[in-house]
């Protein structure tokens, strides 16, 4: 009698999937909770990464977009009597002759305070600041309006108001038309604009800005800068900073207290990688329970399967071909799974970004990676119960369902 020739005996790739997809079948519903287990890892690994590098875009962008030639100058606070120190009155004016310095505006700060109605008790201010400020501070800070017009050279001498983001949903004025007031101090101001956010200055969110001449008018405002707000040669930034709180205040130079607002946005996107890397490893615990997943169904097939592993073996397959048979199996679980999770991931990526307005950013290499984890532990998962299923003797197989 011939036997089968085994030694030179081998499996097509299209054979592989076949057998590996045929064995699927027989348990289908541990084989969807396992293809969902990789599916939930990978969808949070391939999101986080999405959104995480969504938002550095947009910070980046912002960044780009604002520069890092700004810097602000405020009173430093006295902490003998717990009293704001002041800047001099002419300090604009001395900043604007260092040779770098290309813009220079400011605000001046107010105790008024600002309500919808006279009819609203003056102590619930909503936290909303009054502040005096120059005509050109929009075009300082680059800021957007929302609604309506800036202050200009007219508009900064009558009561009117531009309200930031902020203060302006808080007073609930979303539009402008017809005209809207407020009451402001003792008297109506007008509302001729609403700011968009503005993130290299948030202080101004929460603010009403009216102009400098109108505060000193109708709230009897002093002129002392509150800050200001100076725009530089980008190359020059570092320099003007060394010399600007000597510069603002001669006399005291260490009662001005100098700041970068781009610092921040830069230090937000540095965080970005700290806080991603607890997030990667919540979606790292979900892959591993989908390989758990995977295992599990795995050893169920063996076991289930052991007279068609005998069967198999007794015509002529050898233990390779056993387990690359499994072997196959797991990987076929991984690759759905992972298809999936990365077409979830993706849609949540698109959707978080698009609720926030950024724009979604996925990094080429993500895609190729997450279906390269997604095999990677489903072959881990499944090369011990395929090798143990290899193990198996022909006749121990067919002799335990007997």
């Amino acid at each position: 009698m011939l036997e089968p020739d085994t030694k030179h005996s081998r499996l097509h790739p299209v054979d592989v999937a076949r057998i590996g997809l045929a064995g699927l079948r027989t348990g289908r519903l541990r084989a969807a909770l396992a293809v969902l287990g990789i599916t939930v890892g990978i969808a949070a690994l391939v999101a986080i990464v999405g959104v995480s590098e969504s938002s550095k875009a947009s910070l980046v962008a912002q960044l780009d977009r604002l520069g890092t030639d700004l810097l602000t100058v405020q009173p430093g606070t006295n902490f003998v009597d717990v009293t704001q120190n002041e800047l001099p009155r002419r300090a604009p004016a001395m900043i604007g002759w260092i040779p770098p310095v290309r813009h220079v505006t400011q605000t001046v700060s107010t105790t008024a305070a600002v309500r919808r109605t006279d009819k609203v008790p003056p102590y619930e201010t909503g936290g909303i600041t009054v502040l005096g400020a120059s005509t050109d501070l929009l075009g300082a800070l680059d800021a957007r309006l929302a609604h309506g017009s800036w202050l200009n050279s007219a508009t900064a001498n009558y009561p009117t108001v531009v309200l930031g983001a902020g203060a302006a949903q808080t007073l609930g004025i979303n539009h402008l038309e017809p005209l809207v007031a407020v009451w402001l101090g003792q008297r109506w101001f007008t509302v001729i604009g609403i700011l968009r956010p503005v993130a290299v200055a948030p202080e101004l969110d929460q603010a009403a800005l009216i102009g400098l001449p109108a505060a000193h008018d109708f709230l009897g405002v002093d002129t002392h800068p509150t800050t200001i707000y100076v725009r530089t040669d980008p190359s020059q930034t570092v320099a003007v900073r060394g010399v600007l709180a000597r510069t603002a205040n001669p006399a005291n130079p260490q009662d001005a207290v100098v700041s970068r607002p781009s610092d921040a946005l830069a230090a937000e996107i540095a965080s970005k990688g700290a806080y991603n890397t607890l997030l990667l490893a919540l979606g790292a615990i979900a892959l591993v329970v989908g390989a758990v997943g995977i295992a599990n169904v795995m050893v169920m097939a063996i076991i289930q399967r052991r007279t068609e592993i005998g069967l198999r073996r007794a015509l002529g397959a050898t233990r390779r071909h056993i387990a690359i048979q499994f072997t196959a199996e797991a990987l076929i679980l991984s690759a759905l799974g992972g298809s999936a999770g990365i077409l979830a991931g993706i849609l949540t990526t698109v959707g978080y970004a698009h609720a926030r307005h950024w724009s979604a950013t996925i990094p080429p290499t993500l895609i190729p990676g997450a279906l390269a984890a997604a095999l990677t532990v489903g072959l881990t998962a499944g090369l011990w119960p395929a090798i143990r299923a290899a193990r198996l003797a022909p006749t121990d197989a067919l002799r335990a369902t007997t």
